[in-house]
Order: structure tokens, then C-alpha cells, then sequence
């Protein structure tokens, strides 16, 4: 699951038009890291209901924000500066990111397992911006300092 996310997730952003965006694969690239937001914020809050509760799932989310929110600021600020990043092309990140990870849920078959192996990954940092998407956060990293 893990690695596909990634993938699914730049594929799956609707990319703009060449001539209104310098690099509109790499806008559709910084739109992912919008929709792992959504996944984990998703995921972490429906698994936080559908067990009673449990504060770890709060937790995580609340961690895996603090370690990546630089990276959805560079994505936001980056995406801007190549003509890309509308709110709507945001918004689309997101969505498509939590309907993909609410579909991964409802075909998993125990529930309970899927929720404790992704806090798990949550909690390892295997979720976290720069481990699933390194080469576009480089890219925007690079191109942030120019």
C-alpha cells in the first residue's frame, strides 16, 4: 500500500495545461503531497472513531503534521511559482487522496488490522512526505532556493 500511493496519487491529479504552467508535472506532483495529507488526516481520524476513541490515532496525525507541514508549505509555495496550485487543483488532491485510502479501508478485510498497521506506518514516518514523494519534494526543494 505503502508504495502505491505515491504513484496513484500523481498520476491521478488532473494536470493543467503546458502553456499556463512552467512544470505541470511537477504541479501535479506537489499536488500529491496535499492529498497525503488527506490520507493520513483521514484514515487517522475515521480509525481514531471506529475505535472507541483511541488517542493514538490523534496523536499521529498530529505528529506526522509537525514533521511534514514544511513540505506542504514548499508544495503550496512552489506550485504557486510555477503558475499551478489553485485552490481547486488542491481541493482535488484531496478529495481523490481520501476517497483512495477510504476505498484501500472498506476492501480491507479486518478493519482493525488495517487501522493499527497504518498508524504504524504513520507513527514510523514511512507516511511522511519525504519518504513517499523524494524526488518532487528535491525538485521543489531545488527550484525554492533559485
Amino acid at each position: 500500500m505503502k508504495r502505491l500511493l505515491p504513484l496513484v496519487l500523481c498520476l491521478a491529479v488532473p494536470q493543467v495545461h503546458a502553456q499556463e504552467v512552467a512544470d505541470p508535472e511537477l504541479v501535479g506532483e506537489l499536488m500529491a503531497f496535499h492529498g497525503s495529507k488527506t490520507i493520513v488526516s483521514a484514515m487517522t481520524t475515521h480509525c481514531y472513531e471506529t475505535t472507541g476513541l483511541d488517542s493514538a490515532y490523534k496523536t499521529a496525525y498530529d505528529n506526522w503534521h509537525l514533521r511534514n507541514v514544511g513540505f506542504l508549505d514548499l508544495a503550496k509555495r512552489v506550485a504557486e511559482k510555477l503558475g499551478g496550485g489553485s485552490p481547486e487543483a488542491v481541493a482535488a488532491a484531496e478529495t481523490y487522496g481520501g476517497s483512495q485510502i477510504m476505498s484501500a479501508y472498506n476492501q480491507a478485510e479486518n478493519k482493525e488490522i488495517f487501522c493499527r498497521s497504518f498508524l504504524e506506518q504513520v507513527n514510523s514516518g514511512a507516511l511522511d512526505i519525504d519518504k513517499q514523494l523524494p524526488g518532487p519534494l528535491s525538485r521543489a526543494q531545488n527550484i525554492s532556493v533559485q
